[in-house]
């Protein structure tokens, strides 16, 4: 009998059992629970994330006056825009380009500031005359007393320019001046030449005290008139050495060495050639 019914008991297949173990149960519950934790999650992020730009509760004084300093350089942007705008109109055209810069005046030569010089005493002694509002010009005398000369004395000396050479005396007077027994006014076309001659009297004040008598012969008339000048500030330099320097800086005793190139044999000038022909 017993091994009959352990027979029937083996044949017998185990019915399914459909209750779930406790642990089973515990897993289950578990994964409801993260499922409903992260549903909350995602309900809350989402309406912080609709309200991002809008002011916490925690931060609206600060965020207020930020938003109005924007919204204060916008305005104050456009300002300038419109302002720019206007300024662009009312300027005149090429208003906005750099200026032009001027190079720098090159440094002349001694004998080209003296003729800029007497070029420029002539251009007033010209315009006074015309407007006839011509005033005594008292020379340019220096800050010391001239020189007292003596009633006989006689200072002579040499001056030379280009192939011209003038011999000059100085005397004590009232300022004549003759070339060649002749007045400078008449010897002298040009009032150019005759402020050119007269120069180192004018700046060393010895003008209208001294009577000057020139012979000059040799080149032109401009020439002359600078082998004059010549002459006449080396015999300044007799009557008061302190004028040296004055003179020098001025150009005034320097000897002028430009002369005229002669011209060379084979040549139409003095280096001009011939036009080139090949046949």
């Amino acid at each position: 009998m017993a091994d009959e019914e352990k027979q029937q008991d083996e044949g017998k297949e185990p019915e399914e059992t459909s209750e779930e173990s406790p642990e089973q149960e515990a897993a289950d519950q578990d994964g409801r629970d993260d499922a409903a934790d992260r549903a909350e999650d995602a309900a809350v992020e989402a309406p912080e994330e609709s309200s991002g730009d809008e002011p916490s509760g925690d931060e609206p004084a600060e965020a207020a006056p930020a938003a109005e300093a924007k919204t204060e350089e916008g305005k104050t942007e456009e300002g300038k825009g419109e302002e720019g705008k206007k300024k662009g109109e009312e300027l005149p055209p090429g208003a906005e380009l750099d200026p032009i810069k001027l190079e720098d005046q090159k440094d002349l030569s001694a004998e080209e500031r003296a003729r800029l010089e007497a070029e420029a005493e002539e251009r007033a002694r010209l315009e006074a005359a015309v407007t006839e509002d011509r005033k005594e010009e008292e020379p340019d005398a220096p800050a010391r007393e001239l020189a007292k000369l003596a009633s006989d004395a006689r200072y002579l000396a040499t001056g030379k320019r280009k192939r011209s050479i003038a011999r000059v005396t100085l005397t004590p007077g009232d300022g004549k001046f003759e070339i060649n027994r002749r007045p400078i006014e008449e010897y002298f076309a040009r009032p150019l030449h005759r402020t050119t001659a007269l120069q180192p009297l004018a700046v060393s004040g010895y003008e209208g005290t001294v009577d000057v008598r020139v012979n000059v012969h040799g080149g032109g008339i401009g020439g002359q008139a600078g082998a004059i000048r010549h002459a006449i500030a080396r015999a300044l330099t007799e009557v008061d050495p302190e004028l040296r320097k004055d003179l020098k800086r001025r150009g005034f005793l320097t000897r002028d060495a430009r002369v005229k190139e002669r011209r060379k044999a084979g040549l139409k000038k003095a280096r001009k050639r011939p036009q080139f022909s090949k046949r």
